[in-house]
């Protein structure tokens, strides 16, 4: 089932759509704003409590195609390592949820 719920934040609309895509994670959320369209996927299980801290892993990816640029020959940006704009975009949504646990 599809879910869309749709709100005006700061003077621009923003929309989020639920059920459409990523069907296999455990919950998954397109936000569109504009031109810009974000997916976010969330993949959780139960883990054991003997854990003295939070295994939480945060990746996020930049496409190529997403930025307007598509790469004429096999090799890729995508395979291999994050670049540091990720890496540091990563720490970025990492830092604010990780105390919410």
């Amino acid at each position: 089932m599809i879910k869309t719920v749709t709100t005006e934040l700061g003077g621009r609309t923003i929309t989020f759509e639920t059920g459409k895509m990523a069907k296999q994670a455990n919950g998954s959320v397109v936000v569109s704003s504009g031109d810009i369209k974000v997916l976010v996927t969330v993949v959780a299980e139960k883990g054991s409590k003997d854990l003295g801290f939070l295994p939480l892993t945060i990746e996020y990816q930049e496409r190529m195609y997403a930025a307007g640029r598509i790469p004429g020959s096999y090799f890729r940006r995508e395979i291999g390592r994050p670049s540091e704009k990720e890496v540091l975009t990563c720490r970025l949504i990492d830092r604010p949820l990780r105390p919410l646990f």
